[in-house]
């Protein structure tokens, strides 16, 4: 095959083999084959029904493009590094099956630089889902692990010092509200990528009459992206969307932050399952926590993802620039390093022993009922609130000094005497009780437990709407996907178009 004819060199001479082996994106591209595939078919109907090329040419085209999805479904498509990007390597079924004048009527009304962002929109609409559904099973892996903690007593930590009691069930939904707008984040990136480019060409449109809605419907798109130099030039969908993955792994890091934390022997608050921990190669005692620490790293890496992709796309003058073939390799770095994190932490979190009594212990030994004691005062005894907190420091620092907790209920009792304030022996061990603080705590978002319960089934149904939404995604793709295979079959069994169109 003529390199001239296969990639439009302009020079007299041909492009030599050292510039196409550096101008090469195979390797990016080779996962939008079946895109390229369906885009391809798409825009060959829409040519046929608009008039552009006849049925036979179509019927032809059709034929060698099944064939190619043949051999990228059996694992056997061939890829030439030769041919530099996926959509030449299809075409080449088309011009070995049916010749190059076949082949070349298929790309009529039709440029690489809307091809490929339209492969690239179909792509990452499918990882999306994929991570939005990763997403939900560990979402409600949080919310199963919260509702059967509502009531188990922990330390709530600012500045990673005790601050409050809290409830296991009260940090795990934490966790899942947070998840909860990750998700609203994906769906608006759905939105923005889930438009059609296809039919801009090269950034001028065409002057053959085409349907660009027609090509969108077939596609399975939402609509399409009306103009042509914003079509083929912009990638704000990709940028969007790693924006969204990078502020979804700042949240993971988190919670895998405090795993790490928390499993440890200072904490042992939690204790992870053997079938995801790891050993040491000299230490044999040792029970690593490395899935939450390489969710720490891979959330660094996404983030320079999204700061390359950024930095690609700051640069670069309106219409198609070369520079946005290297938009695809960080775009499916971090999606792949984003679904696996999120889909191994799911069932981390649902194999999680809670060690209980470790966390009683801790939510009683460290003054975290000082903020209740002060509440009681203000409440009780109508103390302005900056003096009864300056009164409880006091108490608190005294009994630091005597090494002494709340646990010394008559020596609290003396401190808040001596200062002024009289409250019985019995008042304060109701006071200072981590589990009865955290029943008292009934704020709308409170760490109570009726509270806590009333926002995790909140929390679960938008997880089930989530998932609803994410399902008819599905099927609208799939639907697409289908009435296209469907007109193929009917073309290629001898159907007019307008009979299966």
């Amino acid at each position: 095959m003529p390199e001239q004819e296969t990639m439009g060199a302009r020079a007299g001479g041909g492009t030599s083999k050292a510039a196409l082996a550096y101008a090469a994106s195979l390797d990016a591209d080779a996962v939008m084959a079946a895109e390229d595939i369906w885009g391809s078919e798409a825009h060959a109907i829409m040519l046929a029904r608009q008039g552009i090329i006849d049925e036979g040419d179509l019927g032809e085209m059709l034929r060698c493009l099944r064939q190619a999805r043949a051999a990228l479904e059996a694992g056997e498509l061939e890829l030439r590094p030769e041919l530099e990007d996926i959509h030449m390597n299809v075409e080449r079924y088309v011009r070995e099956g049916a010749g190059p004048e076949v082949a070349g009527r298929l790309h009529t009304a039709r440029s690489r630089n809307d091809q490929v962002v339209t492969d690239s929109r179909l792509h990452l609409r499918a990882r999306i889902l994929d991570i939005q559904d990763s997403l939900a099973d560990l979402q409600e892996a949080l919310l199963d692990l919260a509702e059967a903690h509502a009531e188990t007593v922990m330390p709530g930590y600012t500045h990673v010092q005790h601050a409050q009691p809290i409830t296991v069930g009260f940090w795990a939904s934490g966790h899942g509200s947070v998840f909860a707008r990750d998700q609203k984040r994906l769906e608006a990136a759905f939105k923005t990528t889930n438009v059609c480019p296809l039919g801009s060409c090269a950034l001028a449109g065409t002057s053959f009459p085409i349907d660009r809605q027609l090509t969108a419907e077939l596609l399975g798109f939402d609509g399409v992206l009306q103009h042509a130099l914003d079509a083929v030039g912009t990638r704000d969908f990709a940028a969007e969307t790693l924006a969204a993955l990078a502020i979804l792994m700042s949240n993971v890091s988190k919670l895998a932050e405090e795993l790490v934390l928390w499993t440890s022997y200072e904490f042992r608050a939690l204790e992870l399952a053997d079938e995801f921990a790891f050993g040491s190669s000299i230490m044999p005692q040792k029970k690593n926590p490395c899935i939450a620490e390489l969710a720490r790293a891979k959330t660094a890496a996404v983030y320079g993802n999204l700061l390359n992709e950024l930095v690609l796309i700051k640069g670069t003058p309106g219409g198609y620039n070369r520079d946005l073939q290297e938009d695809k390799p960080p775009l499916w770095r971090a999606a792949a390093d984003v679904s696996a994190t999120v889909g191994i932490l799911a069932p981390v979190i649902r194999s999680l022993k809670i060690n209980t009594d470790r966390l009683r212990e801790l939510s009683g030994a460290n003054f975290a009922t000082a903020t209740e004691l002060a509440n009681h005062l203000v409440r009780e005894l109508h103390l302005p609130f900056r003096r009864s907190h300056h009164i409880v420091g006091t108490v608190v620092q005294q009994l630091i000094d005597e090494a002494k907790t709340f646990a010394d209920l008559s020596r609290v009792q003396a401190l808040l005497a001596a200062e002024g304030v009289e409250v019985a022996e019995e008042q304060l061990s109701d006071i200072l009780d981590p589990e009865r603080c955290v029943r008292r705590m009934t704020s709308l978002g409170g760490t109570a437990p009726e509270q806590v319960r009333t926002m995790i089934e909140r929390l679960r149904t938008g997880v089930a709407s989530s998932r609803e939404r994410v399902c008819a995604r599905r099927q609208q793709c799939a639907q697409a996907r289908k009435r296209t295979a469907d007109i193929v079959e009917g073309v290629l069994s001898g159907a007019k178009l307008g009979d299966v169109l």
